[in-house]
């Protein structure tokens, strides 16, 4: 199929040195060059295709792919939506929606797409093998099974099929059973790529199930250099996110918030912002608060962003954002409720809001001004537990996730957030609540006790029945797997790799005794 495309494109590039052009051309050497790996002619081989005819569904498919490797999701969903208005019955165009939905943990709405995909085609490879890995990610072993190997039928190298069937197995305590499946594949996989990815990562899972933590470790950052590898282009020239969070905290040591209103009283349902680390359970604590009658939950979604884009991404933006008034703060607080209510669906007004999003303690400055009456849950866990997890956890892209492709990059990482949100603490009018990560999974109740009591809600049985209420919500993060399964005790997790962050932990002592986890 490469030979097939390889000579497509020369005959296409040999079409348009002779001033032969055609949108069929350009696509086609588009292919060629975005499989090679050089994105920008791709992208301008695929524009210049719809310049020339508006309607080439395999132009906008090409840079709806191009946009979901550069992590622009919203603009690869518009692309297939386009390309699927112009033929419905375009099989690749509702694949690569999939794909894009998926990535951005949409996962009934990739469903979906897979399904249209199979309408039309039923025997394709790939949509089998994208509902084998949803499937296997929430525990659905039969249809797991059932996509997986009607994948391998059509395609027995099925990178992805072979990945799910491997996770499947791990789930089941097969764990030798998901490594033998996974090594031939990998034998066969001589360069970077999402595939080997996600095929190393089980491996690394697998490994570690059956304490062989040496091959887990090497697995782990094979997969982790196969993803810088692959998102290589992407980030190129861009500062780390960590420079990003110190150039936050600057700010905010320089910033004058003397003159803020302090923590104002809420009478009506309360509105809770869950942050704290990736890693350290904050997908645990917010399905456990979406258990609680009348509550109603975001996960990991961009609430902020216009007040992001207006003071943390313009140099001074800090320092003007703490001089506004109160009709200048009006607009940002209604786009955060346009947000909010479109992450959800519906108006959040009369619900308990749990806004859940770790990152979003670089915004603590934001929340602390726009909303003086919110309560903040800041989930606390063992460093070494938190920068590990990181480090071995297959993530989407984003800007963080290339700091974790290091064990030093995640400390540093860690590092600079933990910085940034003690300065928070210490400055900002908050009504901050810590939530020890290993209180909340060895003394469940009187935690979520705790808890209700800060937020004003009451306490019921239903916040044992979180996995539940995972089940029935969905959960898009890293973190499916693990809260699908209910309560479990995952501290010390650290432990077998201890070899491994050694030279790290001169970044992260601090915060190990800081944080009481020296003993």
């Amino acid at each position: 199929m490469a030979e097939d495309l390889e000579n497509a494109a020369r005959a296409a590039a040999a079409a348009l040195q002779a001033g032969r052009v055609t949108a069929a051309d350009c696509t086609t050497l588009g292919w060629y060059r975005a499989v090679s790996g050089d994105h920008a002619a791709a992208a301008a081989l695929f524009e210049r295709a719809l310049q020339l005819n508006p309607r080439e569904v395999e132009a906008m498919v090409g840079l709806a792919g191009l946009h979901r490797a550069a992590g622009r999701l919203r603009d690869a969903a518009l692309r297939c939506d386009a390309a699927i208005a112009a033929a419905p019955g375009y099989a690749d165009a509702w694949l690569e929606r999939a794909y894009v939905m998926a990535a951005g943990g949409v996962m009934d709405e990739a469903k979906r797409c897979y399904g249209e995909v199979l309408a039309r085609a039923p025997a394709h490879p790939a949509a089998h093998a994208g509902l084998a890995a949803i499937a296997a990610r929430d525990g659905e072993a039969e249809a797991g099974r059932r996509h997986a190997q009607a994948a391998l039928a059509a395609d027995p190298a099925n990178t992805s099929a072979i990945a799910a069937l491997a996770a499947i197995e791990l789930e089941a305590g097969s764990a030798q059973t998901a490594r033998d499946l996974i090594e031939p594949a990998l034998a066969r996989m001589a360069a970077p790529s999402p595939e080997r990815m996600e095929l190393l990562h089980t491996l690394g899972e697998a490994c570690h199930r059956l304490r062989d933590h040496a091959a887990a470790y090497a697995a782990y950052a094979r997969a982790k250099q196969d993803f810088a590898a692959v998102h290589a282009a992407t980030f190129a020239g861009r500062p780390a996110h960590r420079d990003f969070i110190a150039g936050v905290t600057e700010g905010l040591a320089a910033m004058d918030c003397t003159a803020w209103p302090p923590v104002e009283k809420n009478d009506g349902p309360p509105h809770l912002f869950v942050l704290g680390y990736p890693r350290s359970g904050n997908t645990l604590l917010e399905n456990v608060l979406a258990s609680l009658p009348g509550t109603a939950a975001i996960e990991e979604m961009p609430t902020l962003r216009e007040a992001d884009l207006a003071f943390l991404a313009e140099p001074g933006g800090l320092a003007r954002f703490a001089t506004l008034d109160e009709a200048a703060l009006g607009p940002y607080r209604t786009a955060y409720w346009q947000r909010a209510a479109q992450a959800l669906s519906r108006d959040p007004a009369g619900t308990a809001l749990v806004d859940m999003d770790p990152l979003k303690s670089i915004r603590l400055p934001l929340i602390a001004r726009l909303f003086p009456a919110a309560k903040v849950l800041l989930v606390r866990r063992d460093p070494r537990d938190v920068v590990w997890s990181c480090f071995r956890t297959s993530f989407a892209l984003s800007n963080a996730a290339m700091d974790f492709t290091t064990l030093e990059g995640a400390a540093r990482h860690y590092d600079a957030l933990m910085r940034l949100t003690d300065i928070a603490l210490a400055k900002l009018p908050l009504a901050v609540h810590e939530v020890p990560y290993h209180r909340m999974v060895q003394d469940f109740d009187a935690t979520t006790q705790g808890i209700c009591a800060f937020i004003g809600m009451a306490w019921t049985e239903d916040l044992r029945r979180f996995d539940r209420t995972a089940k029935t919500r969905g959960v898009s993060t890293a973190s499916a797997r693990q809260v699908r399964r209910g309560l479990y005790d995952g501290t010390r997790q650290w432990e077998p790799y201890a070899e491994w962050l050694e030279p790290v932990m001169p970044i992260l002592a601090p915060w190990i005794e800081k944080l009481g986890y020296a003993s």
